[in-house]
């Protein structure tokens, strides 16, 4: 058995000879019966004081550990079984994968590199390095978690992106972003007015959203990387609602009641209108484009209800997609797009349910428990679910696997928090 840090470092280093080349995995994390692999991952040790262990190291495998679990698919072996040593009998604990880490710190600089071991074969699957400033600490094992993710699943994880959502903490309804992991939360808007549904481009630069700010329903767009510049996009009298972005981020489509009934209209993001799309009698809302941009699903009460409908763009051409249920809202289309998300009434309560677009299957209940679940926004790799979950009087942000597992709050603030929209993977 190798007895020092070090020891593991050279073992795994002569497993593999040459280039380090990933031996994928492959795991379907959203089967029914997903055994989570067993992961034990070490804290980091500090490469140019011989393999010691320091407070740093353990933030690193602590935040590791964080992002890997977020995905669903992984059991992290508690460290205290092994007593942080990276020399543990791994197949008497269980353990199915060790992650090995290590980081130098080179002036502001900072070295960041760990080796994915299979137990069972005895041999090391992937290496990763990452090099950056030191306060890009966070960001770099988050890097490596969506790598490793990649190695498991065959597609990177989620672990960076953000989640845009609506909170009273501050007495008023304003737009803030947090990370998925609920460590930086940021507040976006100051309208200190009524601010509703945001909605991320497909780059994750800007949000765009309505807000009562000047007493009307208007619709602003915020650059979130230039200091919040916020500017109008439209100010039309009567409703500016539910902005929703093309996926080539330079249209969008959305809501207006200028002249009369609320109706969908494309325009581009500076706000010119392109081409109205509804022209009937009743409401015309909450628009969602599919992944390839041709078609939009939206809501309309012209059956006598609100049902979802989903329109073909170029031609216009409509079709009523939901038929169960008294009232069928909010869609959201998977960025797959094999699915679409949606609220409806069920027993007197709000929950979310996914369908087809073509509607050959009957829908499929995703939410379950107490309260109403409404706002259903889906996660990049089109496996998980945001929505707001209203229970006991208060609301907040939550997360399920689209087969219905894995449901959990993701923030615990003070306050509300409502409309939840995930963001695209940053580059």
């Amino acid at each position: 058995m190798i007895h020092t840090a070090a020891g593991l470092w050279l073992l795994l280093l002569l497993v593999l000879a040459g280039p380090v080349r990933a031996e994928r995995i492959y795991l379907d994390i959203t089967a029914s019966d997903l055994r989570k692999v067993v992961v034990a991952i070490p804290a980091f040790v500090r490469l140019d004081r011989e393999g010691v262990v320091e407070q740093r190291g353990r933030e690193m495998a602590d935040l590791l550990s964080r992002g890997l679990e977020f995905h669903g698919f992984v059991k992290v072996l508690d460290p205290d079984r092994y007593d942080e040593r990276q020399d543990a009998d791994w197949k008497d604990l269980g353990v199915d994968y060790v992650i090995a880490g290590r980081y130098e710190p080179s002036g502001e600089g900072l070295l960041v590199e760990a080796r994915l071991l299979d137990v069972a074969e005895n041999k090391m699957l992937t290496g990763r390095r990452y090099r950056g400033a030191a306060a890009q600490q966070d960001d770099m094992v988050l890097r490596l978690c969506d790598a490793l993710v990649e190695e498991f699943t065959g597609e990177p994880g989620i672990s960076r992106t953000s989640i845009a959502f609506v909170s009273d903490a501050t007495g008023r309804k304003e737009v803030y972003v947090a990370d998925v992991l609920g460590r930086k939360i940021r507040q976006i808007t100051r309208h200190r007015h009524l601010t509703v549904s945001p909605r991320f481009s497909p780059d994750g630069r800007y949000l765009a959203y309505t807000s009562y700010h000047r007493g009307n329903q208007n619709l602003y767009i915020t650059d979130l990387r230039q200091d919040k510049v916020t500017r109008a996009i439209s100010r039309r009298k009567g409703m500016n609602l539910a902005p929703a972005f093309a996926p080539d981020g330079r249209t969008m489509v959305v809501t207006l009641s200028k002249d009369g009934s609320p109706d969908l209209y494309l325009m581009t993001v500076q706000g010119k209108i392109l081409k109205r799309l509804t022209a009937r009698t009743g409401i015309n809302v909450s628009p969602s484009f599919s992944p390839d941009g041709r078609h939009l699903a939206f809501v309309s009460d012209r059956s006598g209800r609100p049902q979802i409908y989903i329109m073909d763009i170029k031609t216009r051409r409509t079709r009523r997609l939901t038929f169960d249920g008294v009232e069928n809202s909010e869609p959201a289309w998977s960025p797959k797009g094999d699915l679409i998300a949606y609220t409806s009434i069920k027993d007197g309560r709000y929950h979310i349910f996914t369908i087809s677009p073509e509607g050959s299957e009957p829908p499929t209940q995703v939410t379950s428990g107490p309260g109403d679940f409404e706002s259903p926004s889906w996660s990049p790799d089109g496996k998980q679910i945001a929505f707001s979950r209203k229970l006991d009087g208060r609301s907040r942000i939550w997360a399920v696997f689209k087969n219905g597992q894995g449901m959990r709050p993701l923030f615990e603030l003070k306050g509300n928090q409502s409309y939840p929209q995930w963001s695209s993977r940053p580059k």
